[in-house]
């Protein structure tokens, strides 16, 4: 039984851990579009067409939280 528990756990944290570097890529591939986004915008000729537009400057996604911050996940079996 403990070994069949120790296997899920690790199973779990694998998981985990593939969901966070998942998050972490879309946020990295959403960044990116959104830097070249602003750069067209505000490089000649496309700043007249975007001006006229109305385009305006993307925000770039940024953790709110520092990894310091970050709480524990809560997993319940039950």
């Amino acid at each position: 039984p403990d070994l069949k528990a120790n296997q899920t756990m690790m199973q779990l944290s694998e998981e985990l851990t593939s969901t966070e570097n998942k998050i972490s890529f879309a946020r990295q591939a959403y960044n990116d579009a959104v830097m070249s986004y602003n750069t067209a915008i505000e490089s000649f000729p496309d700043n007249f067409v975007a001006g006229f537009g109305g385009f305006k400057e993307a925000t770039l996604l940024e953790s709110t939280e520092s990894p310091e911050e970050r709480k524990p996940v809560k997993v319940s079996f039950g």
